[in-house]
């Protein structure tokens, strides 16, 4: 029920150009994760996409959702659209990266994916993932995915309510994205205010809390602390950082790998081993209870967030 797909790319975009001739070697990747897990949900499907280091004005995410019959293959002849338009008019572009991450989308080092097998609710595009919670500060912007399924719905979006919040709806979609939201903007203003003691510029401290200073365990050890149920979540946050974070009975699969190239996570082991070529004893599984937090600078760790069960 439901399929998550997640790539980091640990390289600029121009390694990959030159490497594989082609700027879409993260999407094309991503493409190949999705269309091996079609099993896990052929109700909805969407991709994000996060671009790092852009300056002001200029949109670093990508999002399309589609409730199509063929959902992943609408979504990719819509992405490989803009590539293939530039290939025939002005093939010379495709090999420029500074202008293509300022004016085409999905051209972004980080990518998410997600199947949906519709469990509750109707098929609306409303209710594909990934769920958006923008934000004009990038350290508070945050793009959730996820299989899931949360059996204290209730107390949950009480939980929201009670701290002020209006939640759109009562799922546990949106709880789920609004409570991680909730402490991801609880740590901001944490670091906000340990920063504007230490004399620190509003643009500064935009900046430096940009820089490797979210404490993203923390967000997940609090809003994980209230879970009830199955999941295995992938988060991007505007700032670059992410995570996948697997429920601590082990309930719903979670498998990733690492390389010098890229971070890669899945529901499946299968498509993470046939898209990348690996043998099986090279992807992981993601330990119960436990988050792979990648960081802006790919660093890579996974931590304990939910003693496991």
């Amino acid at each position: 029920m439901c399929g998550v797909a997640f790539i980091r790319l640990k390289k600029p975009l121009e390694y990959y150009v030159e490497k594989y001739g082609a700027p879409t070697y993260g999407l094309t990747k991503l493409h190949m994760l999705m269309e091996k897990q079609l099993n896990r949900g052929q109700d909805g499907a969407g991709i994000a996409t996060i671009k790092l280091d852009t300056p002001p004005g200029s949109r670093f995410i990508s999002r399309y959702r589609s409730n199509a019959s063929e959902p992943v293959k609408e979504l990719f002849d819509r992405v490989y659209g803009k590539f293939q338009y530039l290939n025939e008019t002005q093939p010379e572009l495709l090999k420029n990266v500074p202008w293509l991450k300022e004016n085409v989308s999905f051209t972004g080092e980080l990518l998410l994916g997600h199947l949906r097998y519709g469990t509750h609710g109707g098929n609306s595009i409303e209710r594909c993932h990934p769920f958006l919670r923008q934000n004009n500060w990038k350290n508070r912007s945050l793009i959730v995915a996820g299989n899931f399924n949360m059996t204290n719905v209730d107390e949950l979006f009480d939980q929201l309510v009670e701290i002020g919040q209006h939640p759109k709806e009562k799922s546990d979609t949106v709880t789920v994205l609004e409570k991680i939201g909730h402490f991801l903007d609880d740590e901001n203003e944490r670091l906000y205010s340990e920063f504007k003691e230490q004399g620190h510029s509003k643009r500064e401290i935009t900046d430096l809390i940009s820089d490797q200073k979210i404490d993203i365990q923390r967000i997940l050890t609090r809003s994980a602390k209230d879970f009830d149920g199955g999941y295995c979540l992938a988060g991007l946050i505007g700032n670059g950082d992410a995570f996948i974070l697997r429920d601590p009975n082990g309930i719903r699969p979670g498998y990733w790998y690492e390389d010098d190239e890229v971070i890669v996570a899945a529901s499946e082991r299968a498509p993470i081993q046939t898209t990348f070529n690996l043998k099986w004893e090279q992807v992981k599984e993601i330990t119960p209870g436990h988050a792979i937090i990648v960081r802006k600078n790919g660093e890579t760790e996974e931590v304990l967030c939910r003693e496991p069960e």
